[in-house]
């Protein structure tokens, strides 16, 4: 292990009618599928420049050869029955790995850059615990230096209630929030990103 930080970054397999399909009931399966493929490769070149080891964790198969270099992702499968538990046997197996900062990240957040990356991990210097508000009731980034199983128990994932439902769970924690962003789930969340227009046309 060369370095004490890890991020993680959970990904959907890029499959044609699997991938953001809230996106796609309005622009249809093929340019979703274009639009989130472009996403992965945003958070492939973002997470590259962070300074820490980084772990890719696929939702169904490994892929060796996509946008997240080989040489500098480790790649696993995500395991559990639901988002919370993917995310909880994560942060166990990094702590169990002997990393003392763990931060996990999405793939569909365009505004996401290395330097919010950076600050998280700098955050958890005075910090248990950081979180990164999303637009839409969830969290676009977590990361803690402790391992706070509950934090990942009961919630309505994909719901307006998850960051609320997390804040009270951490309430005897130290917590810092991040600055809010917005992660592309629907048309409304990309209609006005030029980058994606000419994925319209497909």
């Amino acid at each position: 292990m060369k370095n004490k930080n890890l991020l993680l970054i959970f990904t959907k397999n890029p499959e044609l009618g699997k991938c953001k399909t809230r996106l796609a009931k309005s622009i249809g399966d093929e340019a979703a599928l274009a639009i989130y493929k472009h996403l992965l490769q945003h958070t492939a070149q973002v997470s590259e420049q962070v300074n820490s080891d980084k772990q890719v964790f696929y939702s169904k198969e490994i892929i060796l050869e996509d946008d997240f270099d080989s040489n500098l992702f480790q790649k696993k499968i995500q395991q559990g029955k639901d988002l919370g538990a993917k995310m909880k046997n994560a942060f166990a197996e990094a702590f169990q790995e002997g990393y003392q900062k763990v931060v996990i990240i999405g793939s569909d957040l365009y505004d996401l850059d290395s330097a919010t990356i950076e600050k998280a991990f700098q955050h958890l210097n005075d910090n248990e615990v950081v979180i990164g508000p999303a637009k839409d009731g969830g969290y676009y980034l977590l990361g803690m230096k402790l391992f706070i199983p509950k934090v990942f128990q009961q919630k309505k994932w994909s719901t307006t209630t998850v960051l609320q439902d997390t804040l009270a769970d951490l309430k005897s924690k130290k917590v810092t929030l991040l600055a809010s962003k917005n992660d592309i789930d629907t048309f409304e969340d990309m209609k006005d990103i030029s980058v994606f227009q000419q994925y319209l046309k497909l």
